[in-house]
């Protein structure tokens, strides 16, 4: 087993219920820290699991039981190039060389703010084109796109995404073999 580091967004519980942390903690998030910031409910886990999506979708059961409604998962998908840096053990000089082609050919392109000078990245495709010129490890990208794949879910409505999940992840994992 491995201790998966991630937050879960959330809404629709009063933070100034009385109630509001042990609902979380009886509903099996006693491996999180609840914290509202910014009009959201924040739960920082440490989850003990055999895979990410299995930390996730845990998680994701856990946060519902208590009564809140699930927004999304992090880490943010959308990275800057310090944030690629950061996560791939990078500087950011060199994810700047990848980028502007210095360093290898067909680097995805921005998918936001693409105009100006703070684009941001999809980190699933960047993962995805770092693991296929060695730039970063296998797991590291299946990790990306579980976070990705579990974030589409919640936005279609689909919770609880356990079975949709697993599914993704396989034939990504597949994919990344093959390639």
């Amino acid at each position: 087993m491995k201790t998966y580091d991630f937050s879960i967004i959330a809404a629709g519980l009063d933070p100034k219920a009385e109630d509001f942390e042990s609902r979380f903690y009886d509903a099996g998030c006693d491996d999180a820290t609840i914290a509202f910031q910014k009009g959201r409910i924040v739960v920082d886990f440490s989850r003990d699991a055999e895979s990410l999506e299995d930390a996730i979708v845990s998680a994701i059961e856990s946060v519902v039981r208590a009564g809140a409604t699930v927004d999304r998962v992090e880490p943010d998908p959308l990275v800057s190039l310090s944030d690629m840096a950061t996560r791939a053990g990078m500087t950011r000089a060199a994810m700047t060389n990848y980028f502007k082609g210095a360093r290898g050919k067909d680097f995805p392109a921005p998918v936001a703010r693409v105009t100006s000078e703070s684009p941001l990245w999809d980190w699933a495709s960047v993962a995805r084109w770092m693991f296929k010129n060695d730039k970063l490890g296998r797991q590291a990208a299946i990790d990306a796109e579980t976070v990705r794949q579990a974030n589409e879910a919640i936005c279609r409505g689909q919770v609880p995404i356990a079975d949709d999940l697993k599914k993704k992840v396989r034939e990504y994992s597949a994919a990344l073999a093959a390639a």
